[in-house]
């Protein structure tokens, strides 16, 4: 494999653009018009404009990506996360065009994509399901007599979703055909698929998942765990590997259940297994990503295996270089997602230009980023501007790690989530490991953020103050000093 295309943008376009130049491959960007000057599309070998700004117009014409592919001798695609990277018809256009896919077979993406498939394949190999329907559901009536079987409060979800899209708790029986109702429309205008299903809503649940590999001669290892409980909208905002909660017996049993699952669906390349994990330590499948994690740089942080790497080295025919025994966790690793968001707004995406970015820097902090000083944060995709990783030789210090590299990350223009990962950094629930996906709606309102900033101008008001009554009273002395007495003497300043 000599040349690669990435048919994505961003922090992940350069993050793969990277690794890939290591390898000593040639690598393509492609690239919509407001990412003219983006800096994976300066990164790369060669840049090839596909179209105007929205995805739908860019990053998402699959066809065209290929006919790029095959104009400039392109071996393989890497699709990064988000766009086509989960897309099984774009998979196998690819293979059908003589392109390696770097990802898994588009068999193994269709099955997992299915919620309910996944859970049919997996349910062979005994992975703990939560209690639910093992079907979409047609008849209503049935449906809400096996909730009230199962017992509320249940969940309706989309086979198709993804995101907490097509989701809805229902938590009384007086409630579910309107929430049914809900839930099918929201699927069927997110992902063109209306089939739902019902299971068990899993109270105060942590969101744990398992990083695997796997390559194309029946070799299969777990990169162990991250735990990704810190969530608004569903979605994640902090990660961290591994777990603080897990015993080495729960994580190898996880791990193993996860080999099973890739198993199940013959998954080749980097993937993940999601499970939730409840109050008393019992843990349910719940999905398999078949793509590349945003969140995979923390597993990355403590097993040094660079995982964009792997994938490209599976999609070459290699065999793995190592077995599930050469794996050991080193340390501990913290994600946090710097989103262009406004916490004291819920997290609404904000837009407009990078006035100062400056990047934290030292021992154990990593930044993955696809911007610069001066550029635009743009309206059409993730609002997500760069992933502040730090690593420690345990949690304690990663925990104080990530707080000296918030408090040295600079940026100006743009509203972001850096307050609101320092406000969990410094929370009791988060430093003792006591929480859960709850964490935002339980333990974080918008006020604490605009009071800490408060406090900050006061403080700062303060300083300013001091200095400025310092510096008259040593102008006034100033004449009166000792004519033997140093310039260094009188001018210092003693706090």
């Amino acid at each position: 494999m000599k040349k690669i295309l990435v048919a994505n943008r961003g922090e992940i376009a350069l993050r793969i653009i990277r690794s890939a130049k290591e390898m000593g491959i040639k690598t393509v960007a492609v690239y919509s018009e407001i990412d003219r000057n983006a800096l994976h599309v300066k990164a790369a070998d060669e840049a090839v404009l596909l179209g105007p700004s929205p995805s739908s117009e860019s990053y998402l014409l699959g066809d065209k990506i290929i006919q790029i592919c095959k104009d400039l001798n392109v071996d393989g695609i890497h699709p990064g996360f988000g766009f086509l990277s989960e897309n099984a018809i774009f998979a196998q256009k690819v293979t059908d065009n003589g392109i390696k896919f770097i990802g898994p077979s588009p068999h193994a993406m269709e099955l997992m994509g299915s919620k309910l498939a996944a859970k049919e394949a997996v349910a062979k190999y005994n992975t703990p399901l939560v209690p639910g329907t093992e079907e979409a559901i047609t008849d209503i009536p049935k449906a809400k007599a096996r909730a009230v079987e199962i017992g509320f409060p249940i969940l309706v979800k989309a086979s198709a979703g993804g995101g907490g899209k097509g989701m809805r708790v229902v938590e009384r029986v007086e409630d579910f055909e309107e929430q049914m109702e809900r839930a099918v429309s929201e699927a069927v205008s997110s992902f063109g698929d209306g089939a739902v299903f019902i299971e068990k809503y899993v109270k105060n649940p942590r969101h744990i998942e398992i990083q695997l590999l796997a390559d194309d001669h029946g070799n299969v290892v777990y990169l162990f765990d991250r735990e990704c409980s810190i969530q608004r909208r569903h979605q994640k905002v902090i990660e961290e590997a591994p777990s603080c909660v897990l015993t080495p017996e729960l994580r190898k049993k996880m791990g193993e259940d996860a080999i099973n699952v890739a198993r199940a669906c013959d998954y080749s390349g980097a993937g993940t297994v999601e499970f939730l994990l409840d109050a008393d330590m019992n843990y349910y499948f719940l999905e398999m990503n078949t793509r590349l994690q945003v969140e995979h740089t923390v597993s990355e942080m403590i097993t040094g295996i660079d995982l964009v790497k792997e994938q490209i080295k599976v999609a070459r025919g290699e065999k793995l270089s190592f077995t599930q025994d050469d794996l050991k966790i080193n340390g501990h690793a913290i994600e946090l997602r710097i989103y262009a968001e406004d916490p004291t707004n819920n997290f609404l995406p904000d837009i407009g230009k990078l006035e100062r970015y400056r990047k934290p820097e030292g021992p154990g902090v990593r930044v993955d980023d696809g911007f610069e000083e001066g550029m635009e944060i743009p309206i059409y995709y993730d609002p997500m501007i760069s992933k502040l990783v730090v690593h420690g030789k345990d949690r304690e210090e990663a925990i104080a790690r990530m707080k000296r590299a918030i408090s040295e990350y600079e940026i100006k223009g743009i509203k972001n989530t850096l307050n609101f990962g320092m406000f969990v950094m410094n929370h009791d629930a988060f430093v003792s490991g006591h929480f859960d996906t709850h964490f935002v709606p339980e333990h974080f309102k918008p006020e604490y953020l605009i009071q800490h900033f408060e406090d900050e101008m006061e403080i700062a008001a303060l300083l300013a103050e001091n200095i400025h009554l310092h510096s008259q009273k040593k102008q006034e002395s100033s004449g009166k000093a000792d004519n033997k007495t140093s310039n260094w003497q009188r001018n210092r300043v003693s706090f």
